[in-house]
């Protein structure tokens, strides 16, 4: 009889949906279930016709859209040919992960719900909203939900009755195993391993290009609270191209203090080189890593040594532990009743894989090499909005980065990886490359000459609308009206010369709000709001673009309300007129964002 199969397919933005389509991996397997687990748009769609029994995972990003590796399937559920039959043989369920502080709170996983339902789809249970705002995080909604979609899940597939479940305790075998070679291959330098194949192909995340950085100049004033910095690539030769809006995606590293620890906690040895072999056939390895690979290269390169593991980390640890007490903390930590102590030991202070595996020493000495990528997450590449445009400066790209740094109760300074690993690179030093690529962003501008475009960017959201402005500039588009916020004058009003020359020249219209420069907090929406009547007239007369970049928390929803209040004042729209006038604006693309949280 053939082991009956149950399909898990995720859009994850930051690895949080990925992590827990493993753990129902690895639930699954447990329950003597063939699974497999896979990205929403690496599986073909087309073939969803004939599986009897998947899973949705799926995070919300920005405002209620879906994650980047989930879109293309996002278009093609969506489509209005579709006949109503489509999915009648499926029984599904959908997990959704958000944040409630959001207005579009899991937004992704309930309109995903309502279309497998409308494609003739059977839900075996209602969809588990996670959400980061729980005091224990997503899991809280998480655990309850999974414990009903087994009864379910079984009640269709039992577990064979002269197998029975694998229990917890035992550790599952890992996806692969690292082989180790007696002797060092001849080593190909980084330049040769991430050489594109075909010159004519542009860079990807498989073969990135390896672009010199020119300078790497802090932007912000020696009072300030942030290290902000605009960074400079030579693409020259690079076969990128760009236009405004689009993204660059940039692979850190771990530093060379962190990857010894590591090694010396797991006694390993840095130079030792391997080959990967997966354990079971159809399962794919790592196409990043090349082989063979050295210890220092998978760990400097590849495993997220310092990111904040995850509750799957900790399950794992404690099979493979083999400390009495040790083990008891770590099973302590990775069931549902400890949730709330491993929030207060891992989350809440940020406290990362490598310092977790300092903490329990005699596990992390016994961890099999054969368990590295099971256990720990690979680095996830960063995207930033590019600040400059080819057509102003030809061969180069720039980013500007606000370098993450934060105090916890730990006593060692909380980093962001990749923005602390940039910050570190100075190229007056000697020759420095780092890998990139460029992707499509989210905005979009128009393309007709005359058509005004609003741009609003506090802080560093107002990188992309730099390329924007240089683009049209060069263009002779010269209606061009920006909202800058900032804390003050004189310490983060980032290219004030470059802006003020433009105003000169006729090519901008510049409104600045300096939120520390009075008494009474100013931000970019009460400039909107004092500025109603421009702001009416360019949208509704001239049809005028609005764009929206920077944090996703609160700017959202603050500039949206300012726009409400000028439709309902400057319009004299009733309040759901104003709403419907948003939405249409939304609808249509003449109203874009690009936020992060």
């Amino acid at each position: 009889m053939p082991t009956p199969r149950l399909l898990v397919l995720f859009g994850s933005q930051t690895g949080t949906a990925q992590d827990v389509s493993e753990r129902l991996g690895r639930e699954a397997r447990r329950r003597r279930l063939g699974c497999l687990v896979q990205a929403l748009d690496s599986y073909p769609v087309v073939n969803l016709i004939n599986e009897p029994l998947v899973i949705f995972v799926c995070a919300t990003t920005g405002q209620g859209d879906p994650p980047d590796n989930m879109k293309n399937f996002w278009r093609f559920i969506f489509r209005k040919n579709l006949p109503s039959t489509s999915l009648c043989q499926m029984d599904f369920a959908v997990l959704g992960l958000g944040d409630s502080s959001y207005a579009k709170f899991n937004f992704v996983a309930k309109k995903l719900h309502r279309r497998l339902l409308q494609l003739g789809g059977s839900a075996l249970l209602p969809m588990c909203l996670g959400d980061d705002q729980h005091e224990l995080g997503p899991d809280a909604a998480i655990d309850p939900w999974l414990h009903d979609l087994w009864k379910k899940v079984l009640d269709l597939h039992p577990v064979p009755l002269d197998l029975g479940i694998i229990p917890t305790g035992i550790p599952l075998p890992s996806k692969f195993t690292l082989q180790f070679l007696e002797e060092a291959p001849v080593t190909h330098s980084e330049e040769q391993h991430v050489a594109r194949t075909d010159p004519q192909d542009p860079p990807s995340e498989l073969h990135p290009f390896l672009a010199p950085m020119v300078s790497n100049q802090r932007v912000t004033g020696p009072l300030h609270f942030q290290d902000v910095r605009l960074i400079e690539f030579d693409i020259t030769g690079s076969g990128l191209s760009f236009t405004a809006g689009d993204v660059v995606l940039i692979q850190p590293k771990n530093i060379a203090p962190h990857v010894q620890q590591f090694c010396q906690l797991l006694g390993l040895d840095p130079d030792q080189c391997f080959t990967l072999q997966p354990r079971e056939p159809g399962v794919p390895c790592p196409v990043q890593l090349p082989q063979p690979c050295s210890v220092r290269r998978l760990v400097s390169q590849y495993l997220d040594i310092t990111s904040v593991p995850r509750r799957s980390f900790f399950e794992l640890l404690a099979c493979l532990s083999p400390h009495k007490l040790e083990r008891e903390k770590l099973l302590e930590f990775s069931s549902a009743q400890g949730q709330e102590e491993l929030c207060e030991y891992c989350s809440r202070p940020r406290r990362t894989v490598l310092e977790v595996l300092c903490d329990f020493p005699h596990t992390a000495g016994a961890i099999p090499p054969d368990y590295l990528l099971d256990l720990v997450p690979l680095i996830r590449p960063r995207a930033f909005s590019i600040a400059s445009s080819l057509l102003a400066h030809p061969s180069r790209l720039q980013i500007l980065v606000a370098v993450v740094q934060y105090q916890t109760r730990l006593k060692e300074h909380r980093r962001g990886l990749c923005s602390s690993w940039l910050a570190s690179l100075d190229p007056e030093q000697g020759p420095v490359r780092v890998p990139l690529w460029v992707r499509p962003g989210s905005l979009t501008f128009p393309e007709t000459p005359d058509t005004p475009v609003i741009m609003v960017g506090p802080g560093t959201g107002v990188a992309p609308f730099r390329a924007t402005v240089q683009e049209r500039v060069a263009q002779g588009q010269t209606r061009n009206f920006l909202f800058f916020g900032c804390r003050q004058r004189d310490q983060d009003f980032y290219w004030e010369p470059e802006w003020k020359e433009l105003e000169k020249r006729g090519c901008l219209t510049l409104v600045t709000a300096f939120s520390r420069e009075q008494e009474q907090k100013v931000y970019v929406q009460h400039r909107l709001r004092e500025l109603g009547p421009l702001v009416w007239e360019l949208l509704d007369h001239q049809g005028a673009y609005f764009y929206l970049a920077g944090n996703a928390k609160y700017l959202p929803v603050d500039v949206s309300e300012a726009l409400m209040s000028i439709f309902q004042e400057e319009g004299g729209l009733s309040s759901p007129d104003a709403a419907a006038y948003l939405a249409r604006l939304q609808r249509t693309l003449r109203f874009q964002t690009e936020t992060w949280a």
